[in-house]
């Protein structure tokens, strides 16, 4: 059935929601980005406007506060004519000036759109704009960049078939979600981890994830390809990596932080202890990541309270 005007934005819209409005200076870099998107409708029938420009009138919008559909054609009804130019509008009569979409043609072309597609468009500009913005900041005031994994399935949001609809994404250590893909009924969150990651230029980063993806195969992706460090999360699907670092001599390894907090209705607290592997695990079984072998040392677990590790096993 389709939308209503008033329906939520689409998920790989709703990247955009909690980020800064765009400069005029940024619209060129989101246009580029947009064009990558695949066009769904016919070539001969229904494309009175251009795909990238109907994408990059939704995507301002959101930015400057649509949350739903019926908002996006409002926004572009109020859009001024130099804006509507910039982003790409056909004007087939100067008397008129630039033309703006119908809300019935944005509310068509987002539900035809190719989702995974136009997450990876916004998300490959967010994260262009993230790192122009990092650059402008000096060697020794930029921390290491990081990137949190996790999977949710989104409320009121339903397939046609009446199942949920389940999010992976990806969001920097700033709150900004730079990639998200759907996951289908037929696969799970572990084969959307590496195709979701790459490209999204994670050299030298940190990657935190649950501990369904504390996965070897993972563990070499971000590594070798990635050029990026991680931290696991190892519970009792790992039981005999989870009895080794459970056995490490956590008491004699001082505290390096602690924090507390409240959430989930449970008072939290975490505390962070960081100890060599022994050598002899070191040697058979351990693969050190490369900020380690930089350093000439082993990598080193999390404490047990964490159900963590920080290096390939």
């Amino acid at each position: 059935m389709p939308a209503c005007s008033s329906s939520p934005i689409p998920g790989a819209l709703g990247q955009l929601a909690d980020a800064e409005t765009a400069s005029p200076s940024e619209l060129p870099g989101l246009l580029t980005c947009l064009a990558a998107v695949p066009d769904p409708r016919r070539r001969r029938k229904g494309r009175r406007h251009p795909l990238a420009f109907v994408l990059a009138v939704a995507a301002c919008a959101v930015l400057a506060g649509a949350k739903s559909l019926a908002a996006i054609a409002e926004w572009a009804a109020d859009a001024p004519p130099g804006l509507l130019s910039r982003l790409g509008a056909p004007c087939r009569d100067p008397r008129h000036g630039p033309l703006a979409p119908a809300e019935a043609t944005v509310r068509r072309t987002l539900q035809r759109i190719d989702g995974d597609a136009l997450d990876a468009a916004v998300g490959t500009w967010l994260t262009w704009r993230a790192s122009a913005t990092a650059g402008q900041a000096t060697n020794g005031d930029r921390p290491r960049p990081s990137m949190a994994v996790d999977g949710k399935t989104v409320r009121g949001a339903h397939r046609p078939d009446g199942t949920q609809v389940h999010l992976l994404a990806a969001m920097t250590g700033t709150g900004l979600v730079t990639a998200q893909r759907e996951i289908d009924g037929k696969t799970n969150e572990i084969t959307a981890f590496q195709p979701l990651l790459a490209g999204l230029g994670l050299d030298d980063a940190v990657v935190t994830f649950d501990a369904l993806h504390s996965q070897t195969d993972h563990a070499h992706f971000l590594v070798e390809d990635c050029h990026a460090h991680y931290i696991a999360l190892i519970k009792g699907n790992h039981p005999t990596l989870h009895r080794w670092l459970k056995a490490l001599p956590w008491r004699d390894v001082p505290l390096g932080d602690k924090t507390q907090a409240t959430a989930h209705g449970r008072d939290e607290i975490r505390r962070l202890k960081t100890a060599p592997p022994p050598a002899s695990r070191s040697r058979t079984r351990h693969r050190p990541c490369r900020s380690c072998d930089a350093a000439g040392s082993s990598p080193p677990a999390r404490s047990p309270s964490n159900a963590s590790t920080a290096s390939p096993t």
